[in-house]
């Protein structure tokens, strides 16, 4: 196949599941004529502020970098006009965009989505795909549109989830699925039009953004429960229990095949490794990772050293 004039690209994109797409774009033959990113923010103890991770490869490569607060903003939208690029591509920009500023790309916009839309359109699509314990995700390429991940799909690329996998690995691996998949898309469009399938909206599903009040475990419920959400709720804010009075985030936990009639949130074992919690339904769960407030992710033999925690006592005791 003859290739298709190499086709003007700027790029709207904030955290790191955006940067391997970017840097898929960077090193193709389409030229990416300006990266539009959120401003930078204090992270850390220190609350410095640093640079978003797609602009330092931006910057890296030498791509200019835009980053209004205001995306109506007539200066913003004039320089983007300025930049004449045939095609805009969004990833986890973070921000809805505006009628005025889908309309300036020749050929639009597209979308890198993770998840296989319609299901969990939203801010937070791996995370509730986790938490609700789905064997399979994936990435979309959707046109966007005015309505929040509405448009139509230009590919779609499937991945299984793991029954340990937490949202941070799934991510990763699904960033770098994305950037594939978007340049097959990108290399397409070049040659002209391509087939657009509209998405069945009486499917779709939302994924709202994960909150902090998400965090605390109930401990009612199945421990099959439980262990989704610990994965889910990583990196931001980790699920979270009281043990001896202590607040602890929980980062890794496991299913043995065991039952116990043990009221929910009671201590069932804890000794050597395992540390193992009565849930609903006389489940069990097995905290294998474990973090003290103020402390650092620990193994349950590190944590139990030189603690005493019985079996039949709650969580929250002393």
């Amino acid at each position: 196949m003859v290739d298709g004039a190499p086709l003007r690209i700027v790029y709207f994109g904030t955290p790191a599941f955006a940067v391997p797409s970017l840097r898929a774009l960077i090193g193709s033959r389409h030229p990416v004529v300006a990266l539009v990113s959120q401003p930078d923010r204090p992270k850390g103890r220190g609350h410095h502020v640093v640079a978003t991770p797609t602009k330092e490869l931006a910057l890296e490569s030498h791509v200019p970098v835009l980053q209004p607060t205001k995306l109506r903003d007539e200066a913003f939208l004039a320089a983007i006009t300025g930049y004449h690029a045939d095609l805009g591509v969004v990833a986890a920009y973070g921000r809805i965009l505006p009628d005025a500023l889908l309309a300036i790309p020749r050929l639009g916009m597209i979308n890198v989505h993770a998840s296989l839309l319609p299901k969990y359109r939203g801010a937070a699509p791996i995370h509730r795909a986790v938490i609700a314990g789905d064997e399979v995700t994936g990435v979309t390429i959707m046109r966007v549109v005015a309505e929040l991940d509405a448009g139509p799909m230009l590919a779609t690329s499937a991945r299984p989830i793991g029954v340990n996998e937490t949202s941070v690995e799934v991510e990763r691996d699904l960033a770098e699925i994305g950037a594939a998949a978007l340049l097959e898309v990108v290399e397409q469009l070049s040659h002209g039009p391509i087939e657009e399938v509209p998405q069945d909206d009486a499917r779709a599903t939302y994924a709202p953004k994960v909150d902090k009040t998400e965090a605390p475990i109930d401990w009612s419920l199945s421990a099959g429960v439980i262990h989704n959400r610990v994965r889910g709720l990583q990196p931001w804010p980790m699920a979270s229990t009281n043990i001896g009075g202590l607040r602890c985030l929980i980062h890794r936990t496991a299913l043995p095949e065991r039952v116990t009639d043990a009221q929910a949130a009671t201590i069932v074992e804890a000794a050597g490794d395992v540390l193992a919690i009565a849930a609903g339904d006389g489940s069990v769960l097995q905290i294998v990772s474990i973090q003290p407030e103020g402390r650092r992710a620990m193994s349950v033999r590190e944590f139990l050293s030189g603690r005493t925690l019985r079996p039949g006592t709650t969580l929250g005791e002393r």
